[in-house]
């Protein structure tokens, strides 16, 4: 198809003007740190911790500088835990730097692809013409680019809070994970003291066991009962060792530490059982307004619904472009040479005669529908684990407040009284020792009910703001006990 030159001047000149981006544009998107504020001001507003996001030698330097003051020869908390891991974790740091490809993206759809330029000469070295007999020069713009570039640019945006958003959950993901870590870490250590009490309990009463055996008042069968709890307790303080070492290399991943920077403590006992907890009456519709993972969902529905919509608008067609140029001849005529210019001017498309574009429309309705159940799905997900996280977070606070009330008052009630009675030669030693293993035994207990409420609390956090699933049960998996005489 043929254009007059004047029109086809005009095309070209509103395709120039579309593929300009403006300086703001320009600014926003090349700044190596696009995107990365709003992910910053997200998560402190929910964590109340600092992020950063490194890119340079300097910054990085620096950042080690202040993670060493942090943690080197400490005793961290959990919080600081949580902080050294968003300042550290280099898993983080790779979620960050992706907002750099898709701020990129955006950049790239607001620029119209480059013109294609196609130059010819004809007749070179023509006899009397000269080093040429024609010149034929023509420049290609891709029409439907800029026609479908709003839209491109909308879809591009939309990836990009996406990513953004993405960040903001890894961010949660990485705090909710390391203070699971760090609560596990310290519990096994909690759990290592009170298995070394009992085992020393447990050494008396062996070594009790093998002074009366050498006298004849105890039998072999009783003395070997007496040293076989002993050997018991040997074997499961080894493997409470073996337990906090993989439990604090756990935290220490979390925290990105390497190399002397291991050399950290965390506590021997987990943080006391809080006198009661806040109700969440509305812990769904609070769930369903602030999860991460909820705002990406529809998000992505929003993009299939984008992408639906320019489908259906370039169905019928797939290539046009504007093709302008000119051509040059020289004509030799009489001994007279003679230049000729014609300018030139194509449309150029291609006819929907075998592809009508319904296979891409029918595949971009499927997309959307694959999203929009998913996000239904989501949502239905979200409010389920919202309920079993406060559920978790509640029951645990129950069973952990009922061994710390009621069990460990009553067997400090019986090792007493079985003392009193010791003492006034009523009990024999035996049962002393017996009744002071039923209450280390209970203590083991409490500190294990404290442990998963602890664990049920690090896990509130992700059912309300995304980060990671929350499980309906607090904690869960293997028992995790250590061992160890100080802070570790």
């Amino acid at each position: 198809m043929f254009l007059s030159p004047r029109l086809g001047l005009s095309v070209i000149a509103s395709l120039l003007l579309s593929a300009c981006a403006t300086p703001e544009q320009i600014a926003r998107l090349s700044d190596p740190k696009a995107g990365f504020a709003t992910v910053s001001s997200s998560s402190n507003s929910i964590l109340r911790k600092d992020t950063v996001m490194l890119m340079d030698a300097a910054s990085i330097e620096a950042n080690a500088k202040r993670v060493h003051g942090l943690v080197h020869k400490k005793t961290i908390s959990a919080d600081t835990a949580v902080q050294v891991a968003l300042l550290n974790n280099r898993g983080l740091q790779a979620k960050y730097a992706e907002l750099g490809v898709a701020s990129a993206d955006v950049w790239q759809s607001i620029m119209q692809p480059n013109p294609v330029v196609s130059l010819g000469v004809l007749g070179i070295n023509a006899d009397g013409l000269g080093a040429y007999r024609a010149i034929e020069s023509i420049i290609a713009f891709n029409i439907l680019a800029a026609i479908t570039q709003p839209d491109e640019t909308k879809l591009a945006e939309l990836r990009f809070t996406q990513a953004q958003l993405q960040a903001v959950e890894e961010t949660l993901r990485v705090a909710v994970e390391t203070r699971r870590a760090w609560v596990e870490a310290v519990a096994g250590f909690e759990a290592a003291g009170l298995i070394r009490d009992a085992q020393s309990t447990a050494d008396a009463g062996s070594e009790l066991a093998a002074r009366l055996g050498d006298t004849g008042f105890l039998n072999k069968a009783e003395q070997a009962r007496e040293h076989a709890f002993y050997a018991e307790l040997s074997g499961q303080r080894a493997k409470a060792r073996l337990d906090a070492q993989l439990a604090k290399e756990s935290l220490t991943r979390q925290l990105g530490l390497w190399g002397t920077e291991v050399d950290y403590y965390v506590p021997n006992n987990l943080p006391r059982l809080p006198g009661h907890i806040h109700g969440r009456s509305g812990i769904e519709a609070e769930a369903l307004k602030k999860r991460v993972d909820l705002s990406i969902a529809k998000l992505e529905l929003q993009a299939m619904a984008q992408a639906r919509g320019m489908t259906d608008a370039t169905r019928f067609v797939t290539d046009l472009e504007l093709i302008a140029g000119f051509e040059t001849e020289r004509e030799l005529e009489e001994g007279v040479r003679e230049t000729e210019t014609t300018p030139q001017l194509e449309l150029e498309f291609a006819i929907p005669i075998f592809d009508s574009g319904k296979a891409r429309l029918k595949r971009a309705e499927a997309q959307y529908m694959i999203a929009a159940h998913q996000l239904a799905e989501r949502a239905v997900n979200v409010r389920s684990e919202a309920r079993s996280a406060y559920a978790a977070y509640s029951g645990t606070h129950k069973i952990a407040r009922h061994y710390r009330n009621a069990v460990l008052p009553l067997r400090r009630t019986i090792e007493e009284e079985s003392l009193l009675s010791y003492n006034g030669m009523i009990t024999n030693t035996f049962e002393l020792l017996a009744d002071t293993r039923e209450r280390l035994n209970s203590n083991l207990m409490e500190a294990e009910a404290r442990r998963e409420f602890w664990l049920a609390d690090a896990n509130m956090l992700a059912a309300i703001y995304g980060g990671g699933a929350s499980a309906g049960t607090a904690g869960g998996g293997a028992e995790v006990a250590a061992g160890g005489d100080a802070e570790h």
